[in-house]
């Protein structure tokens, strides 16, 4: 269950058939979410008109990658990679402190934990730091950042889930 409601967020893994739908919401994601906290020249570098939705469905199949839904609607997404980085958490905006964010994150962790994964690492923009910290990462450094020639911040975030010397193997 998703505080403040009664909706449920199921989990499922991304399907080829959701690469239209994950390309809309992440572009509304950044341009009516992020835009609080980064000026319009930053937010059409991150999110432009124009997204190749091939290279954005290859970089989706290319690591695990998962779909929130709530009652059937596609209402955010991630990733993890096999070292534990997390490139990709986006909500759609209509969804947005309803737990969509935190109900990934907690599925990424639990993928990261089957897989031996010692910490989940991600560079987080200001808008979604606070979710991040929220389930307990931690900030390691702030670091400005160039998308398509146009400088921002983000922040470099971490969580360890073992002891930093633990194995990890691959989630692939």
């Amino acid at each position: 269950m998703t505080p403040g409601n009664s909706q449920t967020t199921a989990i499922r893994p991304y399907a080829a058939a959701d690469v239209s739908a994950l390309t809309s919401l992440f572009r509304s994601s950044v341009r009516e979410i992020a835009s609080r906290d980064y000026t319009a020249s930053q937010i059409q570098a991150w999110a432009p008109d124009h997204i190749d939705e091939r290279l954005f469905g290859q970089r989706c199949a290319s690591r695990p990658t998962w779909v929130a839904e709530v009652n059937g609607r596609i209402t955010g997404f991630s990733d993890l990679e096999s070292d534990g980085h997390i490139d990709m958490l986006y909500v759609h905006p209509d969804f947005q402190r309803r737990g969509v964010a935190r109900a990934l994150l907690r599925h990424v962790e639990e993928a990261a934990l089957v897989a031996a994964l010692p910490r989940l690492y991600a560079e987080a923009s200001i808008t979604a730091r606070p979710v991040f910290e929220a389930v307990g990462f931690r900030t390691v450094v702030p670091q400005t950042v160039t998308i398509r020639g146009v400088a921002m911040t983000n922040y470099r975030m971490e969580k360890w889930l073992a002891s930093p010397a633990a194995s990890s193997r691959s989630i692939a």
